[in-house]
Formats: C-alpha cells, sequence, structure tokens
C-alpha cells in the first residue's frame, strides 16, 4: 500500500519544505482586516508580522469541510492511504472535523485521523517520525496506532512577551493586561497534551528562559526519557515568534547542554502567534520514536 503523509500549516512545514520531504500541508486560513489569506500561499511570516504589530484585526479559523476533502481527493489520485495529522484538538476544531470527513463511506479505511494533541515543532515531529514509518512499510492504521500511543510524550513551554495579544484574543482582562504590563510580567504557559494553559509568571525573558529549562528538563526525566542519563530517546527543539536572534541564543545554551543532540529552531505556527505576538519564545520536547 502507498501511505501519504498529510499536516497542515501549523506544523511549521513549508510548502517548500513538504515538497522536498515528500508530505501534504494543508495550509490554514486567517482573516485579517476582512480579507482572507493562507498561510505560506499568500501570506509569509514577514507579512503576518508586519500586519499583526501594526494593530490588523487578525482571525484564525479552520480549512473549510470541501477544502479538505478536496485534499484528500488529490492525495488519493497516487496514494491509497492517507495518515492526517493536523493540530491538537484542543487548539482547534479542524481535527475533529478532519475526523469526522474521515468517517465518510468514500474515505473510511483510507484516511486515518492522528488526534496527537500536539503543535508546531512537536507535531513536525510527528509527521517526520510518520514519514519513516511509512517508508518501512507500515500501513496507515499502523502508523495512526503508533503515533497516537506516543502522543502525550510532549511537552511545549512558551514565554509570552507582552500581554497585549492575550488581552485582544479575549484570554485575559484589560484590566489584567494593564497592570500585568506595568510589572513587566512576563506569563510561561504550557500545552501538556490538550490546550493552552498558564504555567507561571516571571519579570525577565532570562529568568523565563531558566524556567523553561527546567520544566522541560523535568518533564523528560519523569515522562519522556526516564530511562536514560543522557536523555537519548528525548527531542529538544526552540520555537519563536518573529525573533530569531533571541531563538538562537537560546539554542546555544541548550546545544552546551546537550551536545549530542539536533536541536530543531523554528519559528512557531502563525495560528498560536497570533495570540501571543512577536518575541515570544519557547522550548519544547517528544520522545523518539525512530
Amino acid at each position: 500500500m502507498k501511505v501519504a503523509i498529510m499536516t497542515d500549516s501549523n506544523s511549521g512545514i513549508t510548502q517548500k519544505e513538504a515538497k522536498e520531504l515528500g508530505v501534504f500541508v494543508l495550509p490554514m486560513p486567517f482573516t485579517i482586516d476582512g480579507q482572507e489569506y493562507k498561510e505560506d500561499i499568500n501570506l509569509t511570516q514577514e507579512e503576518f508580522y508586519e500586519k499583526l504589530m501594526n494593530d490588523a484585526d487578525i482571525f484564525t479559523s479552520q480549512p473549510a469541510a470541501g477544502e479538505v476533502t478536496a485534499f484528500f481527493d488529490t492525495i488519493l489520485k497516487d496514494y491509497d492511504e492517507i495518515v492526517h495529522i493536523p493540530m491538537s484538538s484542543g487548539l482547534s476544531g479542524s481535527c475533529q472535523t478532519a475526523m469526522m470527513l474521515a468517517e465518510d463511506e468514500t474515505y473510511k479505511g483510507k484516511v486515518y485521523v492522528v488526534d496527537s494533541q500536539r503543535i508546531s515543532v512537536t507535531q513536525k515531529w510527528d509527521v517526520f517520525d510518520a514519514l519513516k514509518l511509512a517508508k518501512q512499510g507500515k500501513s496507515a492504521k499502523e502508523i495512526h496506532d503508533i503515533l497516537m500511543k506516543n502522543k502525550m510524550n510532549a511537552t511545549i513551554y512558551i514565554t509570552v512577551n507582552t500581554l497585549e495579544y492575550l488581552k485582544k484574543g479575549g484570554r485575559i482582562t484589560p484590566a489584567a493586561a494593564a497592570l500585568g504590563g506595568l510589572l513587566k510580567i512576563k506569563p510561561i504557559l504550557t500545552i501538556q497534551g490538550e490546550k493552552l494553559d498558564s504555567f507561571q509568571k516571571t519579570r525577565t525573558m532570562s529568568k523565563a528562559s531558566k524556567i523553561m529549562i527546567d520544566a522541560t528538563l523535568q518533564d523528560i526525566k519523569e515522562r519522556i526519557d526516564p530511562d536514560h542519563d543522557d536523555f537519548s530517546q528525548a527531542r529538544i527543539m526552540i520555537a519563536y515568534t518573529y525573533d530569531k536572534e533571541q531563538a538562537l541564543e537560546l539554542k546555544a545554551t541548550l546545544q552546551d547542554m546537550f551536545p549530542h543532540h539536533e536541536i530543531i529552531c523554528d519559528p512557531l505556527s502563525l495560528s498560536v502567534s497570533c495570540h501571543i505576538g512577536p518575541h515570544a519564545l519557547a522550548i519544547a520536547a517528544c520522545k523518539r520514536l525512530i
């Protein structure tokens, strides 16, 4: 059976990378000042942040059901089965929509949707693992089951540089945002399988980086790779919004701590970025499958 691997642009995989890898990336839609855009189709990272920082009204949405099925249909012309890895069901309804569509008689037994409850760099590693499993000859159902079994072996911590975008998204009140701004609060958020939740607060990005490193290490030791002193079965990643230099500094710190690990450093997906704003920084880890 010829198995295709499909994901959405929340994975951070660009259309160019998708072609190089041999995977399929469904672009996520945005409405900006009343006009619809699609990530990496007619909206680049640079254009997105220019609009975001110029106070544009930005709303995220999910692809229409017809767009998803059209994507399925195109892929199934050349492949027998599809493994689709969308963003976490706790962060968007796009996963549930895809799962519902996959139950249709046309796609049942051909399309397997992985609710891995991941996003960005951890979602990206699911795509990489799925691609390797497909090359090993695994069926779509086998790949789906392997990824689902491993889905909770992941962690993400995100430090937000400003409360302005959390306020605009209705996640905090204007009063809390104003007070937090006066106190220069840097909230640290976390994704542990479901939604974006509060973790800790601090006042500087350097302290936030230390908190994120310590929390990630604890998760690796206790949950992701408790059996290896060198954490050889853990993958460690960095993600950021807009400020790559800041991310590369953090990567250098982590590379010193983990000299034998390949540390990915990628932009955060735009669906997350529009809620947390520029200059945010994240550390993530997940269990190595292959």
